[in-house]
């Protein structure tokens, strides 16, 4: 039987490269809010785009799919489902606009979690909403031959209840250690959540709605601005490969969190990544080019290339952006850091 027990987080001994890209992430969400409260109009149109694509990515993963035009007009709510998908959709749409409305009422537990699935199910009229499941189930893959295998026995229904019990109360007694980082503990949450396996239908999506909800009790709001669900739909085999290596060996406390912390982590950073890039995008519609060029390197949180601001702005010459750049460093509003291939730019207030 798997033991809850999160304790070795704060034993001292994680990988560096974990601790310290917690660190990063934090001193990017930081700047991210700095820069939220100065572009709130800004920041309202990024939240339009997330919030479509974040319905989109979650249920694309799980196969659940339909033209963006659709998906757009079910989620701005004008236009009523047509088929099973699409109620699909419109129910995860529902779950994911009450955490981002109310999730500083909600609390993490048992009750929580089954009203999402609820609320996520409901509409497309499962029989179980709400409901842990009644029987026992497995999480099955298909080989290139076309033959299936057991890739992993979820927890047994019989015992689903005192498993999930278990795990918030070891979440809770984590949360509550202040040596423990919050960002290592949510996919530690979130893999053993997968490997209970609670509901009959709906797991995944349930799993991605918890991680929104825990990294807004963290103080991280990013997946309301730039989707997390559709930055784990982009490199998904990476996502289901950590979820296997860090599953093998878990009901008898043999597994290790490691590959799964790290996917999680990659992730949450490339949505901080992926913000510089829309912040740049709609905050630069109206202006110049070389305002453009100007604001995207402004209003990059982290190091940017040139390579990568021609990427992000394709109808400006390299040339421009070349004179542009140089032209902000000699004013001192821009820092250069490293050298030829390697050379990239930060606003000079972000250096200390």
């Amino acid at each position: 039987m798997h033991i809850f027990d999160y304790s070795f987080l704060d034993d001292g001994v994680l990988p560096a490269e974990l601790v310290n890209l917690t660190s990063t992430i934090s001193a990017l969400n930081a700047l991210s809010e700095e820069r939220r409260n100065r572009n709130i109009s800004v920041y309202t149109e990024l939240e339009k785009i997330a919030r479509i694509q974040s319905v989109k990515g979650s249920n694309a993963i799980e196969g659940i799919v339909t033209t963006d035009a659709r998906i757009k007009e079910i989620v701005e709510g004008n236009s009523t489902p047509l088929n099973h998908a699409e109620m699909e959709i419109v129910g995860y749409r529902n779950a994911l606009d009450e955490i981002h409305t109310s999730h500083s009422q909600m609390v993490i537990s048992e009750q929580t979690i089954l009203h999402l699935h609820q609320v996520m199910t409901e509409t497309a009229g499962y029989e179980d909403s709400g409901r842990y499941k009644a029987d026992d189930n497995i999480i099955a893959e298909v080989d290139e031959y076309g033959r299936r295998r057991v890739r992993f026995s979820p927890v047994p229904a019989s015992q689903t209840a005192d498993a999930m019990e278990q795990l918030l109360l070891a979440y809770v007694d984590a949360r509550d250690n202040a040596r423990i980082n919050s960002l290592l503990l949510i996919p530690c949450v979130i893999l053993d959540f997968l490997c209970i396996h609670p509901f009959a239908d709906g797991n995944g999506r349930v799993s991605r709605l918890l991680t929104l909800l825990l990294m807004y009790k963290s103080g991280f709001n990013i997946g309301k601005y730039v989707s997390f669900e559709e930055q784990i739909n982009n490199s998904k085999e990476y996502y289901y490969s950590a979820l296997q290596e860090s599953s093998r060996g878990w009901h008898t406390n043999e597994n290790t969190y490691i590959d799964f912390m790290k996917n999680f982590l990659s992730t949450l950073y490339k949505c901080y990544k992926e913000l510089d890039n829309r912040f740049s995008s709609v905050n630069g519609k109206k202006l110049k080019k070389a305002e453009r060029i100007e604001q995207t390197v402004l209003n990059s949180v982290l190091p940017i290339s040139k390579s990568e601001i021609c990427e992000f702005l394709p109808d400006v010459s390299p040339t421009t952006v070349e004179a542009v750049l140089g032209k902000m460093v000699k004013e001192g509003s821009i820092k250069k850091l490293g050298s030829a291939r390697a050379t990239k730019y930060v606003n000079a207030k972000y250096i200390r």
